[in-house]
């Protein structure tokens, strides 16, 4: 007796298709799974028993032989369970295997039967649509599987016995509706910030282009304040984007109530995270972080408290978009296009506003500053010093301009590098921060004042080539800001000033 069933295991957002394989021969009794199983897996044979003996069926006293085709791919995961399951009733005769042949299955099965909900839901519907196939999946996965298509044939059955009547016309399982969260709170307002306007005007410049941003400043002038509100002047996501993060945080288990994600992520993790915290990794391999920030934010509070090699595991990311896990048998990459926004002070003990004096003197900031490597900082694109707030900024009345303002600017130059880059067929491309190579010449190239004055700084000051074509990153930035088509002077000179902080320290080197 022999029967299969089509299922899906993850390598990083892709769904592969994988068909578990059955049969029953005579012999002596054994239940075995082959294809390169974990744990978790080769532990679904008591699962499995237990659930298919919750509904009346006993596995017959034979050799039982489950094959996870291809033999090759690395199985992880308790997804296997229900598609398992199917594949030994069909081949038992207890379900028509036509009846299931044009589905692919996901779940894991309780000790009663009930079907539980597992992580990985909407890029396995997503899958399974790009084999033409239907999906069976967890009750509690049904609303978010069905994103993936509104034509696909879906059943998110919450116990195995209902899943049997519906194939044999006892009932009919109803196909879930998709589900969106809702903002529930209001995000923090750019209003409740007393004074530093530069600060704002480097926040606003860095949402309008998705460049990398580091506030350096004494405890208490309102970094973190000033990152907390960054998600309140970042365009919503459109359709596309709100698939891609929701595929991502799917994976990771974090979509609650099958509700597909509608504002930008901003994740903020402790500095005493690990590497594999920060860019995934682990025994099983999962996102990290800077994936789950994808087409969001990453802050970074107190950036040199952070384990220095973590640190640097970010520089592959921020250059590509792209976190890859590299192992012995197999090679996972996760989507981590981000846009990282830190915060630190001058000196370990924070003794920098006006009126005290570090104890250490100079040499307490550069031993501090020493911990964030070159390569790294030469990455973020805007460096700006956020001095402490004085009692006279604190006593002035609320700000004119708000979030709602500033997300308008912010909107009008995304949407014009939108069509800039639609108009040079390079539409993958979202930001100015992701520009590059000949695109970037012919879209940031400045005007001959522009240009002279990019020369020169580039000599006197050490620009590397990388700073050099990220500040024209941040001054074609400038100008979208200011509805220009060509960068000038002014673009470039504003540009620069947002990286003083390296360029001091490279010349007092």
């Amino acid at each position: 007796m022999y029967a299969q069933v089509s299922t899906l295991a993850f390598v990083g957002v892709e769904a592969r298709s994988v068909e578990v394989q059955v049969r029953i021969t005579p012999g002596q009794q054994a239940f075995m799974i082959v294809g390169l199983p974990d744990k978790a897996v080769t532990e679904s044979r008591e699962r499995v028993r237990n659930a298919l003996h919750a509904v009346g069926l006993g596995l017959p006293y034979k050799h039982l032989t489950v094959n996870l085709a291809p033999a090759d791919l690395p199985k992880e995961g308790s997804n296997f369970d229900l598609a398992i399951a199917l594949a030994l009733m069909a081949a038992m005769g207890a379900i028509s295997p036509e009846t299931i042949s044009g589905y692919a299955a996901i779940g894991e099965l309780a000790l009663d039967g009930s079907i539980r909900q597992v992580p990985g839901a909407l890029p396995a519907a997503i899958g399974a649509n790009g084999l033409g196939k239907g999906l069976i999946c967890p009750a509690a996965c049904g609303s978010e599987a069905a994103w993936a298509s509104g034509d696909m044939d879906l059943l998110a059955p919450d116990h195995l016995l209902s899943l049997v009547n519906h194939f044999k016309g006892h009932q009919m399982l109803s196909r879930p509706k998709p589900n969106a969260a809702t903002a529930t709170t209001p995000l923090p307002d750019l209003r409740d910030i007393k004074g530093q306007e530069s600060a704002k005007r480097a926040l606003e410049v860095a949402a309008a282009g998705g460049h990398n941003l580091l506030m350096i400043g004494p405890p208490g002038s309102g970094k973190s304040m000033l990152a907390a509100r960054l998600p309140s002047i970042l365009p919503p996501l459109t359709p596309e984007e709100m698939l891609e993060v929701s595929m991502v945080h799917s994976l990771a288990g974090e979509l609650m109530g099958g509700k597909l994600a509608t504002e930008r992520p901003f994740r903020q993790p402790h500095h005493s995270a690990s590497m594999a915290a920060l860019v995934g990794g682990g025994s099983r391999p999962c996102p990290g972080e800077v994936s789950l920030a994808h087409l969001g934010v990453l802050f970074l509070d107190e950036l040199p408290e952070f384990n220095p090699q973590a640190l640097d595991s970010l520089r592959q990311p921020l250059e590509s978009g792209e976190t890859v896990i590299a192992r012995a048998n197999h090679r996972i990459a996760y989507p981590s296009r981000i846009q990282l926004i830190a915060a630190m002070n001058p000196c370990r003990c924070g003794q920098s506003s006006p009126g005290q004096s570090c104890k250490r003197g100079p040499r307490c900031a550069d031993d501090y500053q020493a911990r964030i490597s070159g390569p790294l900082m030469d990455r973020i694109d805007l460096q700006i010093e956020v001095p402490a707030v004085s009692a006279a900024d604190l006593v002035l009345p609320p700000a004119r301009e708000g979030s709602a303002e500033v997300r308008a600017r912010v909107a009008h130059a995304r949407q014009r590098q939108r069509e800039r880059f639609a108009a040079l067929d390079a539409g993958k491309l979202r930001t100015n921060a992701d520009c590059a190579g000949q695109i970037l010449e012919e879209t940031a190239m400045p005007d001959e004042a522009g240009l002279a004055l990019m020369r020169h700084a580039a000599e006197s000051l050490g620009l590397s080539a990388r700073g050099f074509h990220r500040t024209l990153r941040v001054a074609r930035t400038l100008a979208d800001l200011d509805d220009k088509d060509t960068v000038s002077r002014i673009h470039i000179a504003e540009a620069l000033s947002y990286r003083g902080e390296t360029l001091k320290k490279r010349q007092a080197a």
